[in-house]
């Protein structure tokens, strides 16, 4: 395991992120993608998560859509330290806040005129049916999973990925494993979801094979095995196999060496 600590620059919010430690065996897993999730124990930091303000992650995860973490976190530091503070509800401040004066300050994470309106209606929907930021975190944090998925779903903005991100950070629920680009593309490289499955096919493939209490930490080590080895583009197995720590668990689905090509997984059914 990697002595470097969670980077703080990602949606989970690093070792400040909430949850607990979370221990990892690889002699003991069961499925393919469980091995691969212990072992990427054995590279980052083991952790479990919740314990995030539901409507802090809502905004955050919004923020990072269709962008960098390097781009969204300075917006998300803007808008907290513009918007929020001590006695201010954080959704009644964003419910009220001019779109223009918004979209400046989150203008780092891209698409702010978009996601600057996206906010405000969010904001303006936690107020009209919880009241405050606080009750939507109760709600997050104590109904059902699929209840608060299914709700979420409802609100212009909110994808699958977004809503799972809510579930898993803030409401600390096993078993969700959110789909990223990076997860997406990862787990049907290794072969582990088929070369065509969609965002929704590899995560009921993942909820299926990885133990609830490890699909959050799944996810985010993902994410950074994905930005560190399994890159979109030119993933580590392409100059040497021995560089990737998951060689002898992955089918290298669109990776070509003898060729030096990469496609998209799905490219190569015929």
């Amino acid at each position: 395991m990697s002595d470097d600590p969670e980077p703080a620059v990602n949606i989970s919010g690093g070792t400040a992120g909430g949850g607990a430690p979370a221990e990892f065996d690889p002699a003991t897993a069961d499925t393919r993608a469980e091995r691969v999730v212990d072992r990427l124990g054995e590279l980052y930091w083991q952790k479990s998560y919740g314990g995030r303000d539901a409507f802090t992650c809502l905004v955050r995860t919004i923020l990072s859509q269709n962008t960098s973490d390097k781009a969204s976190q300075p917006a998300h530091d803007a808008l907290i330290s513009k918007y929020d503070g001590e006695g201010v509800d954080l959704a009644e401040s964003l419910a009220n806040a001019e779109q223009s004066t918004l979209a400046e300050t989150i203008s780092s994470a891209g698409l702010y005129n978009q996601k600057s309106e996206i906010l405000i209606a969010t904001a303006e929907w936690v107020l009209e049916e919880f009241g405050s930021a606080v009750a939507f975190d109760e709600f997050v944090t104590d109904e059902g999973p699929e209840t608060v998925r299914e709700t979420l779903l409802e609100v212009r903005g909110v994808g699958p990925k977004t809503a799972d991100c809510v579930l898993l950070f803030a409401g600390g629920r096993g078993g969700v494993f959110p789909v990223d680009t990076h997860v997406h593309r990862i787990y049907r490289r290794l072969g582990i979801a088929d070369p065509d499955a969609d965002h929704e096919d590899v995560r009921a493939v993942l909820e299926r094979d990885v133990p609830a209490a490890k699909c959050g930490f799944g996810h985010t080590a993902t994410i950074q095995f994905g930005r560190e080895y399994c890159t979109a583009r030119k993933p580590a197995c392409l100059d040497d196999p021995d560089a990737c720590p998951m060689a002898d668990l992955c089918d290298q689905v669109g990776v070509y060496p003898a060729s030096d090509e990469v496609v998209d997984p799905a490219a190569t059914i015929e």
